[in-house]
């Protein structure tokens, strides 16, 4: 049974990374490459060879290439760190470029030129964004310039992050050789926020976490009321006032972005005078959370 469910986990884990990619790809195919706004990565890089340099080879043939250079440069400099879903993502999207492209032609189902250089650049940065959310939440990827980060930050002080974002700006920036329009420049890097919020929105929407510090006379009360109504755990800290030097507890809670509004109503309506802190987590893990992956 075990085994069964953890084939069936798998199966499901491919499917969605499939639609994400899906999503992704025909954002770039029917909105973006149509109205020649290029984003980053190698799909980027890809765009701005076939309109820039005169390429005219499939992109997806040359997401291929590119990726398969890099996939290979990335195993020699950083060993296998490269695990199938980095290879099925590779290979399943420059399939799903092919077909959107050079199969069913979607650049003809609508005319862009009727959306606008801005509205192209809202929506296929968030069909880009989501389509990429759904895959990196099952832990998929489509490769591209995240292993051109990972070299640098061996090799240097600098993060990923910081890598791909830099390679981002200098892919979108190159494309002025593409239309020759510094408008289309600003368009993708319109796109290029725009997928960052989305994919942000997809991957930590529903598990946003705000840690909640109370100071007040009626901690007890407000944290068993927390715990009974909510259902989340609550935890008093002892501490003492720097100024007046005098003993009190604190109260400390972590709760989801969906209860942080019942919380909050629970602290007014027993204490209307509580001085309350409230900030975002970064991560929550353990139980009741997200569970920690290494």
């Amino acid at each position: 049974m075990q085994i069964f469910k953890k084939k069936q986990h798998v199966i499901i884990s491919y499917l969605v990374i499939t639609l994400g990619i899906l999503i992704y790809t025909f954002g770039w195919a029917a909105v973006m490459l149509p109205a020649k706004i290029v984003g980053g990565g190698v799909s980027g890089i890809s765009s701005v060879l076939y309109y820039a340099v005169g390429l005219h080879i499939p992109i997806g043939v040359m997401n291929l290439v590119i990726n398969a250079v890099l996939v290979l440069v990335g195993f020699k400099m950083l060993g296998s760190k490269f695990g199938a879903n980095t290879i099925y993502g590779i290979v399943m999207s420059s399939l799903c470029f092919i077909l959107w492209q050079q199969v069913l032609h979607v650049e003809t189902l609508f005319d862009v030129s009727q959306f606008g250089g801005f509205m192209c650049a809202i929506i296929g940065g968030a069909l880009c964004g989501g389509g990429i959310g759904m895959t990196f939440a099952m832990g998929g990827n489509s490769g591209g310039t995240d292993i051109i980060a990972l070299i640098v930050s061996k090799y240097y002080n600098i993060s990923p992050g910081k890598v791909i974002m830099y390679l981002d700006i200098f892919i979108i920036g190159s494309s002025f050789f593409v239309s020759h329009k510094i408008e289309n420049v600003v368009f993708g890097y319109i796109v290029m926020v725009t997928m960052t919020y989305v994919l942000d929105m997809v991957l930590d929407g529903n598990k946003q976490s705000y840690q909640i510090l109370v100071f007040s006379q009626k901690n007890k009360e407000i944290g068993d009321a927390i715990t009974q109504e909510v259902g989340r755990g609550a935890t008093l800290l002892d501490a003492e006032g720097c100024y007046s030097h005098q003993s009190r507890q604190v109260l400390i809670v972590m709760v989801h972005k969906t209860d942080k509004p019942h919380v909050m109503q629970i602290i007014h309506r027993i204490d209307g005078n509580a001085f309350i802190s409230v900030s975002k987590a970064q991560g929550v893990y353990g139980k009741n959370f997200e569970k920690l992956k290494l």
